[in-house]
């Protein structure tokens, strides 16, 4: 009894601070969402709406000074039908996008949350003659220290956490791995990782909009090579089709001048992988390694496949938002459907006048602001992974999970150290 009237004591304590304040839930606005211009998408259409706007008023002064600038009232409705269905398709499909980017990385995020849980509870020394004999099997023994074991732990965990920073920063074309919130968080041995195969060369800023994949041409031509983008690897994954310029100018005065020399440089100048499929790599061999020293026996062969599973769908994830980033929508598309939306704008001043008169202007500036603003949306949430204010906050997910990961390391037992002692399964009496 006394027991439970302490639980109920202490669940009334806690009651209070647990409660959610209205105060702190984000209140239905409408008013001042209407008069909202920060975080609207007006900044970014104000020209072609002035220009949509500017026009009127040129039809309309035209019409004042007796000029005959009327169109039939037939041409609107037949544009209108063809530009409502691209704007809903094109806003469904920039959308379709967004969300899709969301939910890989979320998944992303929950397969490194159980995989790095599973590694620091699962993985530890094999039981011992110290040990109580019904967790005693034929299992390898170990000559590492659990000191040894949890350094190992503690690296696997930070590959975890260093697989969503490189693939935020692939997935925003940025090379290398001198960002600080990725050295933050790799092992030591990344460090050198540069000379044996990856290019560490700091990429430009990430593209906010599709317009910045487009391929650029270097100086001269045997110094051609793509553009960092927000799509791809850090270089050309295939082999280079042109040698480099200064060894294709190199001659060998053995051989004379009609014949040159190829200078081999090291493979990083030849191939090229993405740093998240090396962290995978990484985890994969430290899932191995733990398996072969027998630190994985409280689960057996069903958590080792469910430890690589995770690895498995970690790559799947990032492929997936690979597949968002390197795939935009087709120029034409977007071109197409700029152009009908433009020629609907300037017929409709045309329709209009003759009914309307001067109130005609300010209701075309209202259709304009319509249409255009349905575009800029798309235009604007069809490529997730940038800085935009409006894209997903990437950094703030990469860094929420660093300190989960964090907490768990410095404050959360590990395996056969529970928070309330050793388990031996026989009861409290």
């Amino acid at each position: 009894m006394e027991s439970g009237k302490n639980s109920k004591l202490s669940l009334a304590a806690l009651k209070p601070s647990m409660m959610i304040k209205r105060q702190q839930l984000r209140k239905y606005s409408w008013l001042p969402d209407v008069l909202r211009i920060k975080g609207s998408i007006i900044t970014r259409i104000f020209g072609p709406v002035l220009t949509v706007t500017i026009f009127s008023t040129l039809v309309a002064y035209i019409w004042s000074r007796g000029e005959k600038v009327v169109l039939t009232n037939s041409i609107v409705p037949l544009l209108s039908v063809v530009v409502g269905l691209i704007l809903v398709f094109r806003n469904g499909t920039s959308y379709d996008r967004y969300w899709e980017g969301r939910k890989c990385f979320s998944t992303l995020t929950s397969n490194v949350r159980n995989l790095s849980r599973m590694i620091w509870v699962h993985v530890c020394l094999p039981p011992t003659e110290e040990q109580p004999t019904h967790i005693k099997g034929k299992t390898p023994v170990s000559t590492l220290t659990a000191t040894e074991v949890r350094r190992q732990k503690v690296e696997a965990l930070q590959c975890c956490v260093a697989f969503a920073y490189a693939v935020k920063h692939y997935l925003r074309g940025e090379e290398g791995i001198e960002y600080d919130d990725l050295t933050a968080v790799l092992p030591p041995r990344f460090a050198s990782y540069g000379e044996t195969g990856y290019n560490t060369s700091r990429g430009s800023a990430s593209p906010t909009s599709y317009a910045a994949t487009e391929n650029t041409v270097g100086e001269s031509e045997g110094n051609q090579r793509l553009s960092p983008n927000a799509t791809k690897r850090v270089r050309r994954k295939r082999s280079k089709k042109f040698l480099d310029g200064r060894a294709a100018k190199s001659s060998t005065p053995l051989l004379g001048d009609s014949h040159q020399t190829i200078m081999f440089h090291p493979y990083a100048n030849q191939t090229s992988i993405p740093l998240p499929l090396v962290i995978a790599h990484e985890l994969s061999g430290a899932v191995f390694r733990f398996k072969r020293e027998g630190f994985l026996e409280t689960v057996g062969p069903a958590g080792t496949n469910a430890m690589s599973g995770l690895v498995q769908s970690m790559v799947d994830q990032m492929t997936s938002m690979e597949r968002i980033a390197n795939t935009p929508i087709p120029a034409p598309y977007g071109i197409h459907l700029k152009q009908c939306v433009t020629l609907y704008l300037f017929a409709l001043p045309l329709t209009l006048i003759k009914e309307l008169g001067w109130s005609m202007i300010p209701i075309v500036t209202v259709v304009a602001f319509t249409l255009m603003g349905i575009e800029g949306i798309a235009d604007e949430i069809e490529m997730p992974f940038g800085y935009d204010k409006h894209n997903l906050p990437l950094d703030t997910y990469c860094d929420d999970l660093r300190e989960e990961v964090q907490y768990m390391i410095e404050r959360l037992p590990e395996g056969g150290h529970g928070a309330f002692g050793y388990d031996d399964g026989e009861g409290d009496d």
